[in-house]
């Protein structure tokens, strides 16, 4: 039997979870089957399928339980406390950006858009 085949659904999973509603959530959703190949457990599997069965309809992930990727960049960042922006590796690598690679910083004055310029050994600034 596969793992996906013991993961209580519906009202079966209201069932478990109100019977054992006095334990943590993570011990509930191990008794509920939500248990990864590896031991580890799948929370989000586990609060989707609560979710559905309580009645509430997920926006369609167009095959997401299919193809797991991880985690995904959400294309954000914070101002740090120094005043520092940082850009991460996810981000640098889907632009295409090299480390060691020099870009001039143009900031949009009427949208306050930051923009990255490639100096390419060139002096770009007017």
């Amino acid at each position: 039997m596969s793992n996906n085949e013991k993961m209580l659904e519906g009202e079966t999973l209201l069932a478990k979870v109100r019977i054992f509603a006095d334990r943590p959530l993570d011990q509930i959703a191990r008794l509920c089957g939500y248990v990864g190949p590896s031991g580890r457990l799948l929370k989000q599997q586990f609060y989707c399928a609560l979710v559905l069965a309580k009645g509430f309809r997920m926006p369609d992930q167009k095959g997401e339980q299919h193809k797991k990727r991880g985690r995904q960049a959400d294309f954000t960042t914070r101002v740090h406390g120094n005043g520092n922006l940082l850009v991460g590796q996810t981000y640098t690598h889907r632009a295409g950006i090299e480390p060691g690679q020099e870009f001039f910083i143009e900031i949009q004055e009427n949208t306050g858009s930051i923009f990255l310029l490639p100096c390419n050994g060139k002096d770009l600034r007017v």
